[in-house]
């Protein structure tokens, strides 16, 4: 069954956005990865599918802009979406797709120089993450263990 997060306000045009997001846990799996941007808000590392781009090779990419670091791609997670409006006031469905990952080694710099990595602790995730569709993603790895 399809997750769907925030609120669709009848009358608005939203416009979709896939992307793909990675849940990457530290060896002892007590934190979470996160890219964490310019205004202090934290996101699961990925983004927006480029046309013709497999799910596999944006997450790649994605990785590699906002992280530096190659990761080896695991299993499937889920699909989940959320309404929400950009901090321009656009209305957004983003339609994510969420992947298990490692990191591997690392390859550059990262090409995004307003995002940081940060570890952030599994209890603080439903606190820190802006989307609520990167909380259930992280969630679903921790229920299952």
């Amino acid at each position: 069954m399809l997750k769907v997060f925030g609120e669709k306000i009848v009358g608005m045009d939203y416009q979709l956005r896939k992307g793909v997001y990675a849940v990457i846990f530290n060896n002892t799996r007590d934190k979470v990865l996160t890219v964490q941007n310019s205004k202090g808000h934290y996101f699961l590392p990925g983004g927006g599918i480029v046309e013709g781009e497999s799910y596999e090779e944006c997450l790649q990419r994605e990785m590699l802009e906002e992280t530096g670091y190659k990761v080896s791609i695991g299993p499937f997670i889920g699909t989940a979406m959320r309404y929400f409006q950009s901090t321009k006031n656009e209305p957004l469905l983003n339609e994510g797709y969420f992947y298990l990952a490692e990191i591997l080694e690392k390859i550059q710099e990262p090409i995004e120089d307003d995002n940081y990595n940060r570890w952030i602790d599994i209890e603080c995730v439903s606190r820190l993450l802006v989307h609520d569709h990167h909380c259930w993603a992280v969630k679903e790895i921790i229920n299952k263990r």
